[in-house]
Formats: structure tokens, C-alpha cells, sequence
């Protein structure tokens, strides 16, 4: 399941750190991380997931 996680954090990462852990503090930091640059919304997602 995390494989799939990952992939999504790739194409979405907002979604990627939704389907971990919700809507919480990592997810705004993930959508303004995405917003400000898609390399580190993905690098900042794909963390969240493995982490967890």
C-alpha cells in the first residue's frame, strides 16, 4: 500500500500526505511546500510516508 502511497505523492503530493495522515499540520505544510515549488511538496510527501 505504501508503493501506491508513493506513486500518488509523485502525480499529487497533497494527496499523497492526505491518504497518510489526514488533514492535519503536515497536509498545509504540504500544500504550501507544493505551491512554492512541486520538488519539495514531493520530497516533503514522500518523507511523510516513509516515516510513518
Amino acid at each position: 500500500m505504501d508503493l501506491i502511497r508513493i506513486l500518488i505523492a509523485i502525480l499529487l503530493p497533497p494527496l499523497g500526505v492526505f491518504l497518510q495522515v489526514g488533514i492535519g499540520p503536515q497536509f498545509w505544510i504540504n500544500i504550501i511546500l507544493t505551491i512554492l515549488g512541486y520538488i519539495p511538496g514531493i520530497i516533503h510527501a514522500v518523507w511523510i510516508i516513509a516515516r510513518r
